[in-house]
């Protein structure tokens, strides 16, 4: 699929190349979170994007609710789709390009499955062919309301639908055939140029048999997603809240990806990635933005970077894990925070080309099986030799151990010296 100019930033010819990179926020919505989706309220969402829009963000990634666009397998809810469709065109008015995840079944420690996948009627949402088919007619209808708006990125899949598996056993040869045909279905009705895509958390990278794997993430859809959370692996608590550990992990998830690519030119996009409390102190906060973003914006190859999230959870919604009450941009009453300050500067200073991307031409090899991926991991040999480098004020890339002698590969990626572990 060739990526055209609207989904890198709408450059044109003669442009800047630097205003390429995308910045935006995934967007909660204040009042009430995606609960909100079950009276949604035009009036509060547009309110919300005209303040994620003012600090000089350019799109916004958005959820609907499994469970109410989809209550029965074979029942597409049109209101639902329309109230989608809506929030889209509200996006647009605000200067917001969007990006629609379709198969919601996990959000901020909550997972959201429809009825007819539970309890007697348990179906694996990965493996059984009539939920497959069913979730495969979700992103067609998704495709087909959305594929005229003119500020429609693309459609993902889901949200971190790997976070579903130890309900839904999966091997990956299966993961394989469920990300393959739900990406089908989505291309289906999109127009040329827009992206059809999938995300995984962490576990897709570092852990050790993890059906996901970080050949699909980095081969299937049209970009490579990445979410490099300080709290995958313990890190911000392992190494500290302003460790290179913690303030790289970001372009150290970007080069990793870009190392089980098959095309050198494939683009990564950081499309989460937060500062939550206690794992990030909010006095740290700030700093925590502006060294995430300049040190990713240094990577080739980088989409953008998506922040999680526009808007605190209120405190009157229950059973959160402490940090989802912490991760956004505003705080629930809409007030701007000491982040969104840094952040939006961090983005202007991007876009005026001082953090430009360099190329790197050393690389560090990368050998792990999947049962020995951890060592990519926080924690791990392989991470901490990268990130100690990278300390040091050298810039490696990663390259895998099978490519490594690959001459023509590494010369496709400028990468002129490889360096192994001791």
């Amino acid at each position: 699929m060739v990526i055209d100019a609207f989904t890198q930033g709408k450059t044109r010819p003669g442009e800047d190349p630097i205003s390429t990179l995308r910045f935006g926020v995934n967007y909660t919505p204040r009042r009430g979170w995606f609960h909100a989706w079950h009276d949604f309220d035009p009036a509060h969402a547009r309110e919300d994007l005209d303040q994620i829009a003012a600090l000089g963000l350019d799109h916004v990634r958005v959820f609907h609710l499994w469970p109410l666009l989809q209550p029965n397998r074979t029942f597409i809810r049109p209101a639902a789709v329309d109230q989608l469709a809506r929030l889209v065109d509200l996006a647009g008015e605000a200067g917001l390009d969007v990006l629609v995840d379709g198969v919601q079944g996990h959000l901020s420690s909550f997972d959201f499955y429809p009825a007819w996948t539970r309890s007697w009627h348990h179906r694996n949402v990965f493996t059984d062919p009539e939920a497959v088919a069913a979730q495969a007619e979700l992103m067609r209808t998704l495709g087909r309301a959305l594929a005229d708006r003119p500020h429609l990125i693309g459609l993902q899949l889901g949200n971190e639908l790997n976070n579903l598996v130890e309900h839904n056993p999966v091997t990956p040869a299966e993961v394989d055939h469920y990300l393959d045909t739900l990406l089908a279905a989505a291309r289906e009705h999109l127009p040329e140029g827009r992206l059809a895509t999938h995300s995984a958390y962490d576990a897709a990278w570092y852990g050790d048999d993890h059906p996901f794997t970080p050949e699909a993430s980095a081969r299937k859809g049209d970009v490579t997603t990445v979410h490099p959370w300080v709290f995958s692996g313990d890190c911000a608590r392992r190494y500290g809240p302003r460790s290179p550990q913690v303030l790289h992990l970001a372009e150290y998830g970007t080069e990793l990806a870009k190392a089980y690519a098959e095309d050198p030119a494939r683009p990564v996009w950081v499309q989460e990635t937060g500062a939550p409390e206690p794992h990030i102190p909010a006095a740290d906060a700030p700093d925590f933005a502006r060294a995430t973003v300049r040190n990713a914006a240094g990577c080739e190859g980088l989409w953008g970077v998506t922040w999680w999230c526009s808007h605190d959870v209120d405190r009157s919604l229950a059973d959160y894990p402490e940090l989802e009450y912490t991760l956004g941009l505003f705080d629930s009453r809409g007030r701007a925070k000491p982040i969104a300050t840094a952040l939006a500067e961090t983005v202007a200073e991007v876009r005026a080309g001082l953090h430009p991307a360099r190329p790197r031409d050393t690389a560090l090899v990368l050998e792990c099986t999947p049962s020995t991926r951890s060592v990519s991991g926080p924690g791990g040999a392989y991470f901490e030799a990268w990130t100690a480098l990278r300390a040091e004020g050298a810039r490696p890339a990663v390259v895998l151990a099978e490519r490594a002698d690959d001459a023509a590969y590494l010369a496709a990626r400028g990468i002129k010296d490889v360096v192994r572990l001791p």
